[in-house]
């Protein structure tokens, strides 16, 4: 699994992790937050873009994302939910990484595709029980621009 960083390019999950740690201890008296969200572009197959948000707020930001293409899945209901289930797995092995370097305060947030308005607004209950049950902050749309802004740039 490698992640595309627009400055530094293909990294290894362990290099994309050293490189957020740097950036946060790079100023450590600001707050951070994490942010990661997925979404996905229906073609011939589906590609899925789940994308890391290292947030320093006030100051900017960075991010890296990866991608995953799989067969071509119609349902939007299975999508959204391929969607979630990619982000918590993400969300997962960074806290994991965080908690192991003492930075087990550091909020992690999932942002997911879904909103009140449109198709997915029947999906919100589901999938932010999904994110909340495994223990992280879940935002829909509007405030879900982890997944309507940023994965969703690099899905097209």
């Amino acid at each position: 699994m490698y992640f595309v960083s627009p400055t530094k390019g293909k990294l290894t999950f362990e290099q994309m992790m050293a490189d957020i740690m740097a950036y946060i201890t790079g100023l450590p008296s600001s707050a951070y937050k994490i942010i990661i969200g997925s979404d996905s572009q229906v073609k011939q197959e589906t590609c899925f873009i789940t994308a890391v948000i290292v947030h320093r707020l006030g100051k900017g930001a960075r991010y890296y994302y990866r991608k995953k293409i799989q067969r071509k899945i119609k349902s939007l209901r299975q999508k959204i939910f391929y969607e979630t289930a990619l982000s918590l797995e993400l969300g997962g092995l960074i806290a994991r990484h965080f908690a192991e370097c003492g930075l087990d305060d550091l909020q992690v947030e999932i942002h997911i595709d879904v909103g009140a308005q449109g198709e997915t607004r029947d999906l919100i209950r589901e999938v932010v029980g999904m994110v909340t049950g495994s223990g992280f902050q879940a935002r829909i749309k509007p405030e879900a621009y982890g997944a309507s802004s940023v994965a969703d740039k690099h899905t097209k």
